[in-house]
């Protein structure tokens, strides 16, 4: 069955951490659905505007700096009012709880957690006024694992789910949603220095055994950024091959 076009039209969606991974090919799937994409990361993701092509944007954004928030929504706004943040942009050193110093708790803290509220700041009014808007948090399946040495990631990882629930209370009368998508082990960059054989132990807990591949967590991204999803909202959907199970 050939994937349906035209989901996204009229949509202006920002991405985080576009630059390569797991964001960028959520910024290409967007794009791919005809929405507008404005592809962020700490350098300009050049690379994914230009394999979208015209209809996306390229700008730097280290999304620990209100600054910077507040300069890609200025710069945002030349193109047209966000209709869909994706939060992707993450931090995840592994350090045991006797190594971890209070600077990586805040980096990660920074990167994983502020980067939420401080999107929702700049981008949810106009949200607002226009009745739609969608909020997409990247947390992780490693809330429910246990994997030693990311206590501070995983702190993050959970904040977002909550931060969503609460979120989704707040802006529900506005047409407005926000949910959370938890990721497993997936294909990266940031995965690169595990041997194949960590990253087998990992997948082979999962009901389908391979790694998962970047483009497996755009569909549950794309889905919750249609009116498809209009009634749900403060959830968090597990893409993890089956790996994290309830119960």
């Amino acid at each position: 069955m050939k994937t349906p076009t035209g989901t996204h039209t009229g949509r202006v969606a920002l991405v985080t951490g576009a630059g390569q991974g797991i964001g960028q090919a959520i910024a290409l799937a967007l794009a791919d659905r005809n929405a507008q994409v404005i592809a962020t990361d700490l350098q300009p993701p050049h690379e994914t505007v230009r394999r979208i092509g015209p209809a996306a944007y390229a700008l730097q954004l280290d999304v620990t700096k209100e600054e910077d928030w507040r300069s890609v929504f200025l710069k945002s706004r030349e193109i047209g009012d966000v209709d869909i943040v994706v939060n992707n942009a993450g931090y995840f050193p592994n350090r045991s709880i006797d190594e971890l110093d209070l600077q990586t708790w805040r980096k990660t803290m920074a990167t994983n957690l502020d980067s939420h509220f401080l999107s929702v700041k700049y981008f949810l009014p106009a949200m607002r006024k226009k009745k739609w808007g969608r909020f997409v948090g990247i947390s992780s399946n490693m809330v429910g694992l246990a994997i030693p040495g990311m206590s501070h990631y995983i702190a993050t990882k959970m904040g977002i789910i909550g931060f969503m629930r609460g979120l989704a209370n707040d802006v529900a009368n506005d047409g407005i949603t926000a949910n959370s998508v938890l990721p497993g082990l997936t294909n990266t960059l940031a995965i690169a220095p595990q041997s194949d054989e960590q990253k087998q132990d990992t997948w082979s807990q999962q009901a389908i055994k391979r790694l998962g591949e970047p483009g497996d967590v755009t569909g549950a991204v794309l889905f919750l950024t249609t009116d498809d999803a209009a009634f749900i909202t403060g959830q968090a959907i597990v893409v993890d091959g089956g790996q994290y199970r309830i119960g």
